[in-house]
């Protein structure tokens, strides 16, 4: 196998969202949980998207995790890495977008590394380095109440700087406009100063095939799967590899029962979940006796089992911003977030046993809990369901053929859960 372009997403569902991308730009793509090991056969393909679930985690294993991705990578000839991070820049003062970009640079040996979350078709725009939800700036988004991740701050050159070795320039709206050679020519000016990274502005999807074209002259990248769009059209255009047509494989039908977690506290995952009332069983679960230690995921279980032949049924332990902080105050943030997203887990392994092969899943964090725990070491890039959202089919799962769908919190429509459905057949 040789990579035309190799990636590490911060964790699954931007993984699914950037895989997702890749495909749509003809990229023959796969996405893996983790590291492949020695025994799991992929096929032949443009891409590899390494997914972890790195992005809340302690700095220096994500660090860790990231280098030993990137060693992979290389070894499979992919001359450039991207690290994938979400599209909100979702990261603390203490990282972990800095650490890692700080670790793949001095590995790759490029001297300053373009960065961006732009990625203008889901709404995330970058201009004079501040990051904007729609038409407001991130400190304004409802991403301002993230349980983990709260960003209160909107330039991206101030954020990235608190947590990275390196000054951080900026590569203005003016450059990207005036083409690759202006991009070059700043990077060149910013470098010679010891600055390390660069903050690149894109409003429309033209920006990101300029920085594209930019950073394949790089070994390293930082963004969101707005920037993949970039690099990947920038390979066709280059003429190294040739668009292929989607893996129909991915789509193939595996029937069986159908169930949809939701775990994101997302206002676009609320009501999505508001949504699905009215097409399908919802039981929501009860947050403190999670975090208490009472067996809500055998209620849980026991509840859809009487149910989930009958059509599809949804699981929630989503609850609004003010009800997480205030579980949080009670319990601590981490005890809450661990026990939650263990119950989930424990909950998809269920009805995974009791025979469901189609699953729904809304959450980052949820996302990761669930496919770790059925031990899916990777994944077929299918239909899209909605922006950032396809159709996942499972590689080497030890439960045989399931269709997946894993959604960040703030993607989708009103009726993501039944849109979902209708092309997980």
């Amino acid at each position: 196998m040789t990579l035309a372009l190799g990636c590490i997403a911060d964790d699954y569902t931007g993984a699914s969202d950037l895989a997702n991308t890749l495909t749509r730009c003809g990229l023959r793509t796969v996405q893996t949980i983790g590291v492949p090991s020695g025994d799991l056969a992929l096929p032949e393909v443009d891409a590899v998207v390494v997914s972890l679930k790195s992005r809340s985690i302690e700095a220096g294993l994500a660090v860790t995790r990231s280098r030993a991705a990137e060693k992979w990578l290389r070894g499979r000839g992919a001359g450039h890495v991207l690290f994938k991070i979400c599209s909100t820049f979702d990261s603390t003062d203490a990282g972990n977008i800095g650490p890692v970009m700080d670790a793949l640079r001095a590995d790759s040996g490029d001297a300053i590394v373009l960065v961006t979350p732009a990625f203008p078709e889901t709404g995330r725009t970058v201009y004079q380095g501040n990051l904007f939800v729609g038409s407001v700036p991130l400190n304004e988004s409802p991403l301002k109440d993230h349980p983990l991740n709260p960003m209160h701050d909107s330039n991206l050159v101030r954020v990235l700087a608190r947590q990275s070795k390196t000054g951080v320039g900026l590569v203005d709206l003016a450059d990207i406009t005036r083409g690759p050679d202006a991009v070059h020519a700043r990077l060149a000016g910013l470098s010679g100063k010891g600055i390390g990274a660069a903050i690149a502005d894109a409003v429309f999807e033209r920006d990101l095939e300029t920085i594209g074209k930019v950073a394949l002259d790089h070994r390293v990248s930082v963004g969101a799967s707005g920037l993949g769009l970039g690099l990947a059209r920038a390979l066709v255009a280059s003429g190294r590899i040739k668009p292929n047509a989607p893996n129909v494989v991915a789509d193939a039908a595996v029937g069986g029962p159908a169930a949809c977690l939701a775990g994101s506290c997302s206002q676009a995952t609320l009501q999505q979940i508001a949504s699905a009332e009215q097409a399908m069983p919802v039981l929501h679960l009860d947050p403190d006796r999670v975090v208490a230690g009472e067996d809500e995921a055998r209620r849980a279980l026991a509840w859809a089992r009487e149910r989930f032949k009958q059509g599809p049924i949804l699981i929630a332990s989503s609850t609004t911003p003010d009800q997480v902080a205030a579980l949080q105050a009670r319990h601590g943030r981490d005890a809450a977030g661990h026990a939650i997203e263990q119950a989930m887990a424990d909950i998809a392994e269920g009805l995974v046993q009791s025979g469901v092969r189609r699953l729904v899943v809304a959450g980052g964090e949820t996302s990761g809990a669930v496919v770790d725990r059925l031990g899916i070491p990777g994944f077929l890039v299918g239909a899209e369901i909605a922006a950032g959202v396809p159709v996942l089919r499972a590689v080497g799962a030890k439960d045989g053929e399931m269709l997946l769908a894993l959604k960040s919190g703030n993607f989708g429509g009103p009726e993501f859960f039944s849109d979902a459905l209708k092309l997980m057949r």
